[in-house]
C-alpha cells in the first residue's frame, strides 16, 4: 500500500512540473506566487514535500488547471 500511495505522490507531482512547463512557467514564478522559496516549491515537484489540500488548490489556480486533472495519476508519466 505504502508503495502505491508515494507513485501517487510522486504522479501528482509529476502532473504539476507537466503543467507548469507546458505553460513555459518558472519553478521561481510558482515560488513567488505561492510566496515560498524556489527551493520549497522544488521539493513540492520533487514530491518531497507532504501538500495540504489547500495548496494543491492554490496550484491548481496559479497554473489555470482543475484539480482533478492534477490528481489523475492514471496518465501521470513519472520520472
Amino acid at each position: 500500500m505504502c508503495k502505491m500511495l508515494n507513485y501517487k505522490v510522486k504522479a501528482v507531482a509529476a502532473n504539476i512540473r507537466n503543467k507548469r512547463e507546458e505553460l513555459n512557467y518558472t519553478q521561481e514564478y510558482l515560488a513567488a506566487k505561492l510566496n515560498i522559496s524556489q527551493n520549497a516549491y522544488s521539493k513540492i515537484e520533487l514530491g518531497y514535500t507532504k501538500i495540504t489540500v489547500e495548496r494543491l488548490f492554490q496550484i491548481a489556480e496559479i497554473i489555470d488547471t482543475d484539480l482533478i486533472d492534477l490528481i489523475n495519476t492514471t496518465e501521470a508519466e513519472v520520472a
